[in-house]
């Protein structure tokens, strides 16, 4: 908000600062240099920023840039041509006061009517076009914004129910273990809930989030999972898309080794490139071509819209198949 009202007051003093001394200078060539030629100008200057900026704050006040074409468009171009013909009007009544008498000062001001009507047309027109345009522009980020949100708040409801369900088992069977499930989990949905607003987050913090889960999955699938995880160091404090890897091996565990009567491996690897971190989990088992090609998966469409959003076209997530291993590989880019 600063840097706006800095850039906006910039434009202010320069845009009125130009006008104010091609006018002084024209008017210098003709009426000769006298101090209240200066003095009359440097109040030129003053009341048309003083002017232009009210102007703007009833445009803002009114709402008539959220107003449809037709009805805005009168109201900006009256409003525009009248502090015109206010400023012209100051020009004449300053001029006055200053020579105490009616002189060229005014005659130069009812002359220039027509040229500060048509700055002030001007200047409001480019207002609007700025702030239309910064307009669109905050609602293509809230959009972006709010698919964000919606995507990252999908919590599959299966492993919830899984889980409760499991725990709820192990309440008088093993009291401890019950206890442990729950930090865990409150673990997965506070990690959650507290990375909703940046998007992002270390690839540490991700592998320890992964860990909660799995440890809550093996449970599930007990002597059926084994997981191997080889994080490079370097590739550590890259950030990633929060949850982005839990979806990941989600995905794998339950469209992959859940199907498997003997289960398999689940291997967790991230390393950096050139171009950015390259994070792929494998696990045992094989799809068909058309999955391989374009999954279906609710959980790696979810990823692939988030890397969208946020990367654009600088990320990707790939699904591959091959020596008994499905590896879905994702490649981000260093920084957004």
């Amino acid at each position: 908000m600063k840097s706006r009202n800095t850039g906006y007051w910039a434009c202010q003093i320069l845009g009125w600062g130009s006008y104010t001394a091609i006018n002084l200078y024209w008017t210098l060539q003709f009426a000769g240099r006298h101090t209240y030629v200066y003095v009359a100008y440097a109040a030129f200057f003053v009341y048309c920023i003083a002017l232009s900026h009210l102007l703007r704050r009833e445009i803002k006040r009114r709402g008539w840039l959220t107003l449809p074409f037709g009805k805005s468009i009168p109201r900006l171009l009256g409003a525009a041509a009248l502090t015109g013909l206010v400023i012209a009007t100051l020009v004449v009544v300053v001029d006055a006061a200053l020579e105490g008498r009616f002189s060229w000062g005014a005659v130069a001001g009812l002359s220039m009517a027509a040229s500060v009507v048509t700055f002030m047309i001007g200047w409001t027109t480019l207002y609007v076009v700025i702030s239309s345009g910064r307009a669109a522009t905050q609602n293509r980020l809230a959009l972006r914004e709010a698919e964000l949100r919606a995507l990252e708040g999908q919590v599959n409801p299966h492993f919830l129910f899984n889980c409760l369900n499991t725990i709820r088992g192990m309440i008088s069977e093993n009291p401890a273990r019950a206890q442990d499930m729950v930090t865990r989990l409150a673990n997965i949905f506070r990690y959650n809930l507290q990375q909703h607003d940046v998007h992002t987050a270390p690839l540490s913090q991700e592998i320890e989030i992964v860990s909660d889960y799995l440890a809550l999955e093996a449970i599930r699938f007990e002597d059926r999972l084994r997981v191997s995880i080889s994080i490079d160091p370097d590739a550590s404090s890259a950030q990633v898309p929060a949850m982005l890897l839990q979806t990941l091996v989600e995905n794998a565990l339950k469209h992959g080794l859940a199907n498997l009567p003997d289960g398999g491996g689940l291997w967790i690897g991230a390393s950096m490139a050139k171009g950015g971190l390259v994070l792929k989990v494998e696990n045992t088992g094989s799809i068909t071509p058309e999955e391989t090609g374009n999954s279906t998966k609710v959980g790696l469409k979810n990823a692939r819209e988030r890397l969208r959003l946020l990367y654009g076209d600088r990320a990707s997530l790939s699904l591959t198949n091959g020596d008994g291993r499905v590896a879905a590989t994702v490649s981000i880019p260093r920084a957004l």
